[in-house]
């Protein structure tokens, strides 16, 4: 029973729009560049299909850029919900 004021705390979450898959690609694809530009072994591990399609990334650096980048975005769409920008 005491974490019932927690609960009621959690902010309204925002809901899906095209400005929200906007800023969500746009993350990846600032992840996509940071990940070009650090990862050592980009192509390592198994390959892709495709690896043109991919930029020559291997699957490991395809997850790893594509995490980091729904990690900054998920940052990113909270925090301009918040200001009211969203």
């Amino acid at each position: 029973m005491a974490f019932l004021p927690i609960l009621a705390a959690v902010p309204t979450t925002l809901e899906w729009s095209p400005k929200v898959a906007v800023v969500m690609i746009l993350c990846n694809i600032v992840a996509i560049a940071i990940g070009k530009f650090t990862i050592k072994y980009p192509n390592a591990g198994p390959a892709m299909p495709s690896p043109n399609l991919f930029g020559g990334f291997g699957l490991p650096a395809v997850i790893g850029t594509a995490s980091l980048g729904h990690l900054l975005g998920a940052g990113v769409i909270l925090g301009l919900a918040n200001l009211g920008a969203l």
